[in-house]
């Protein structure tokens, strides 16, 4: 279970096998603030009734950003060292893999 007692679903490569959380309708009846509070922050959710999927919660999307203010945010971006970058990497996962 995650936050506000809802299960979480998550596994180890989020980035391109991301599980959606699952929340039952019991649960968004009663916690339904946190759970949208969820769903604001970016997370999507499934709601289910009696286990199976019945609908699914997911941000509303926002306003694009323009070239600019990215251009702007990339500009202020830190500069990476990509050797420390893999040492980093190298200290927390086994690097033969």
């Amino acid at each position: 279970m995650g936050r506000a007692g809802v299960a979480t679903g998550r596994c180890l490569t989020g980035d391109t096998l991301d599980r959606m959380a699952e929340v039952t309708i019991r649960e968004l009846r009663n916690r339904g603030g946190a759970v949208v509070d969820r769903v604001a922050a970016g997370e999507r959710m499934t709601v289910t009734r009696d286990g199976r999927p019945v609908a699914e919660l997911r941000p509303y999307p926002s306003t694009p950003l323009s070239a600019a203010v990215l251009l702007r945010r990339w500009r202020r971006l830190p500069v990476v060292d990509g050797r420390l970058l893999r040492s980093d990497i190298d200290a927390v996962i086994d690097p033969r893999i």
